[in-house]
């Protein structure tokens, strides 16, 4: 038997390697896009940038150090050049890919930060192992806008798990919509008429606003949102802003709001604030042709008759009166359980008419 030569016994004091084989190995060589590593084979390994992380453009020397451990796969035994070359990126994927395998047949609730925002929906990295989240799995709201959800971190399940596809899909609308039919009972179980809670304004329409009150939407209708009126919700609330509301109706799983509270209710004190007699002011807030309904306070209205405008004839009260105008005058009737108030103008012109001829009999 021959013996062996130097460089022969040299390489075989190294051990053997293949393409796709996992190895250790210790950094002796940092640069800003490339990893040496000794990996005990008689040439080092080389693992550039592209193939230690999908982040574009990051420098090597802030993430390791000469003298870390660290495991990666072989590409290449030979790149050309005589090293090996290295992928510590796809490893980690692979890892991440079997990480999400199991979470996929667990049903388990993963959380990572949101790393891309796509045309499609959003784009998250678990251990180095990319999961898509299509927008309309983001919300169980429509979502216009996804750049709020850039590096926020997001819980969702994986509901589609196939790589050899690259078809791993994310889902957090399913969670949210759980949480929220869990909040919707446990809400409607405590929940009664005639209760005060505090809710947020989610959306305001021309007809009314809807009250987010923890996991349930309550309407607060425009009729029911002052004891006056509301010509223009839009210009009362806002979305996002907290209100306490009046649990009005619920029925089955839908909840009607109101700021109509009993102890601010107009009519409460009607029989002394609007008592037959009283010369109150008010302003004009609409007219027909048979009278001008006056607002003495939010939420009460009173109606002054065309013939109780003037002593003198008046075909029309837009004849004489305007919207918005201020007006004094006498109630001359009272009527609580319908809620109905009359007044007189006419009345004060009599009862003026009155002293000046008493005064001039006196003379």
């Amino acid at each position: 038997m021959s013996e062996l030569t130097f460089e022969q016994m040299l390489d075989e004091s190294f051990k053997t390697i293949r393409n796709g084989e996992v190895v250790d190995g210790t950094v002796i060589d940092v640069k800003p896009d490339e990893i040496v590593l000794n990996i005990g084979y008689k040439a080092d390994g080389i693992i550039t940038r592209s193939e230690y992380t999908n982040e574009a453009n990051v420098d090597l020397t802030t993430l390791v150090s000469v003298g870390d451990t660290m495991t990666a796969k072989v590409l290449k035994v030979n790149d050309g050049e005589g090293q090996v070359l290295l992928t510590y990126k796809r490893l980690m994927a692979e890892k991440g890919n079997e990480r999400l395998r199991e979470a996929f047949e667990n049903k388990e609730v993963l959380k990572a930060p949101v790393t891309q925002i796509l045309g499609g929906g959003l784009s998250v990295v678990i251990d180095e192992a990319r999961v898509f989240i299509p927008a309309s799995l983001v919300s169980d709201t429509y979502e216009k806008d996804l750049s709020k959800y850039q590096d926020q971190e997001i819980e969702f399940v994986i509901s589609e798990f196939n790589p050899r596809r690259n078809r791993i899909i994310g889902d957090r609308r399913q969670l949210l919509v759980a949480r929220k039919a869990e909040m919707q009972k446990e809400l409607f179980e405590k929940l009664q008429v005639g209760d005060r809670i505090e809710g947020v304004v989610k959306n305001v329409t021309d007809f009314g606003a809807f009250i987010d009150l923890g996991g349930v939407d309550g309407l607060l209708h425009i009729s029911e949102m002052s004891w006056g009126r509301v010509e223009n919700p839009k210009k009362v609330f806002k979305v996002g802003e907290t209100v306490t509301v009046l649990v009005k109706d619920i029925h089955d799983t839908k909840i009607a709001l109101s700021l109509k509270f009993p102890e601010t209710n107009p009519w409460a004190n009607a029989a002394e604030d609007f008592a037959v007699g009283k010369i109150i002011t008010g302003r004009v807030a609409r007219m027909t042709d048979f009278g001008a309904f006056v607002e003495l306070a939010p939420g009460v209205d009173a109606l002054l008759h065309v013939s109780q405008i003037s002593r003198a004839h008046v075909d029309k009260p837009s004849d004489v009166l305007s919207v918005g105008q201020e007006i004094t005058a006498k109630i001359v009737d009272l009527n609580e359980d319908e809620k109905k108030i009359s007044l007189s103008m006419k009345a004060l012109e009599s009862a003026s008419h009155t002293e000046e001829a008493a005064e001039a009999s006196e003379e």
